[in-house]
């Protein structure tokens, strides 16, 4: 691709983005261009590129060569965000809410919530800066996933990404974000400008879909007792109240609510005129939805509630409420479970890759089902990206009720990240992630040439698939420039199995 590619994301890009409507924020949301605009090309790194720097060290410090984006370090040095130091950008881990560093700030929380001891274990951390809120929330066992839009700070979740912070681009605009409902026990906010009870309310609302029963909601900086914002601040207020949230604290700028862990509130007359979602509404679809000014009923069973839910990390292993929804789920959630254990196993033994080591932190699985893969791999210091893909059956609820976390997406169109963001990217049954019914919307060169784009130079690939679909992505991917390895599958699985291995020059 041409050089003033280095950090291009086919679907957020502001040069054509710029042209759609502002409102609700629409023009900041994916925008994917027609398949037949797309270019089949190479994005190249920038001059100068070194192999990052690995995990935990990353989270204090990253090479400037491989973003040498200044902006948010002029612009936001003063609040402890980011520094330039010599050959690094530095983050003392402050934020604008927590100039004194995420530390003392989640410890200021953890007095009226219980941040430690496994109750809460999955957080999403809206408009997040460079995560450091999300960085830090780590040493809780609480795994955040953090997203930003592609704004004036254009690099933020890069440098996120960077650091080995879970993170993705996304805005809340017009349409539900790419999650299930009840996904997330905390839902965090630090000064993320999100107009939470504009448009009726409509974002507060789905703050309400994505958040876990019984779980928490925080709030610091506008409008929470912010001057000029008094009538913000009443209207927020009046929201929670009509949603039967408790109100935890207040203290100074930060408000804590948490979520009814039942169905027990009744919508009362309010000035918002709520109602429930009918019957068929599914509160899960999260691929392309427009955001809907209806309350998601609670779950029947209060199984999914914090407080109900098991602890982390019992939760990861044991069958969610959830899975029951497909038949014989549990049966093949621990069929699934097992499986993925013994291939991780073999993976790590034989295949002769970086599994366990410093070199491999950000990981994707492009075809998730249960999280089995990720679950396999919960004592390596990496975090995993579980990837549902958008038309095939909605298991990413069951993903965020064992403890991990995850987005829908179709691969016909580009990922919502920026180039060289993933150390390793696994997938199973690639042939099967595009959508059987218009496999003529894209090719599978398509989806290879993005899994190029979104992986570190020096990145591994992990293919699972018929021998003849290997040889294809073989193919493909010498055409690409990785260099292939290709092994028959482990002891006692599918006969016609084999497992390619790429590496990105």
């Amino acid at each position: 691709c041409p050089s003033d590619a280095i950090d291009h994301m086919p679907c957020e890009d502001p040069r054509r983005n710029s042209q759609l409507s502002r409102e609700m924020n629409f023009y900041r949301e994916r925008h994917c261009p027609d398949p037949t605009e797309s270019q089949i090309c190479l994005i190249p790194p920038p001059s100068g590129y070194r192999i990052p720097v690995p995990w935990p060290e990353s989270l204090h410090k990253i090479w400037y060569s491989n973003m040498p984006h200044s902006k948010i370090a002029e612009r936001k040095g003063h609040q402890g965000w980011m520094k330039k130091e010599g050959a690094y950008f530095i983050f003392p881990g402050g934020g604008t809410m927590f100039p004194d560093g995420a530390v003392q700030y989640i410890e200021k929380l953890s007095q009226y919530i219980p941040i430690g001891g496994g109750v809460l274990r999955t957080a999403l951390d809206m408009g997040c800066g460079v995560a450091s809120f999300g960085g830090y929330m780590l040493k809780e066992d609480v795994l955040t996933l953090s997203f930003a839009p592609r704004d004036s700070h254009k690099s933020q979740i890069q440098f996120a990404l960077e650091r080995g912070i879970p993170a993705f681009v996304a805005m809340l605009g017009t349409r539900r974000l790419p999650f299930p409902a009840y996904s997330f026990d905390l839902l965090h906010c630090s000064r993320c400008l999100i107009p939470f009870t504009a448009y009726n309310a409509s974002y507060f609302i789905e703050v309400d879909r994505l958040l876990r029963p019984g779980g928490y909601l925080v709030i610091s900086g506008p409008p929470v007792q912010w001057p000029k914002q008094d009538r913000e601040w009443a209207d927020l207020q009046s929201v929670a109240r009509a949603l039967c949230y408790e109100l935890i604290v207040v203290d100074g700028n930060t408000v804590i609510w948490k979520k009814p862990s039942a169905d027990s509130c009744l919508l009362k007359q309010n000035e918002f005129g709520f109602d429930l979602c009918d019957e068929y509404d599914d509160p899960s679809d999260g691929w392309y939805f427009t955001l809907k000014k209806c309350i998601s009923k609670l779950p029947l069973s209060g199984e999914t509630a914090v407080g109900f839910i098991p602890n982390w990390p019992d939760r990861l292993n044991k069958p969610p409420t959830r899975v029951t929804l497909m038949k014989n789920g549990i049966n093949v959630f621990e069929a699934d479970t097992r499986r993925w254990a013994r291939r991780v196993a073999f993976y790590k033994k034989s295949l002769n890759i970086k599994l366990g080591t410093p070199a491999i932190r950000n990981i994707m699985d492009m075809n998730a089902f249960f999280g089995g893969f990720a679950a396999a791999l919960s004592s390596d210091p990496v975090w995993v990206m579980n990837v549902v893909p958008a038309r095939k059956p909605l298991t990413l609820s069951a993903i965020y009720d064992r403890g991990l976390i995850g987005v829908y997406h179709d691969w016909c169109e580009a990922f919502s990240t920026y180039p060289r963001t993933y150390d390793l990217i696994h997938v199973t049954s690639i042939e099967s992630i595009r959508d059987s019914s218009e496999k003529s919307r894209c090719h599978l060169i398509d989806v290879m040439v993005e899994m190029d784009r979104i992986l570190r130079p020096e990145g591994t690939v992990l293919v699972r698939d018929s021998s003849e679909v290997i040889e294809k992505v073989s193919r493909i991917a010498r055409s690409i420039r990785w260099k292939v390895r290709v092994y028959e599958a482990e002891p006692g699985s599918n006969g016609r199995e084999k497992v390619l291995v790429a590496t990105k020059e």
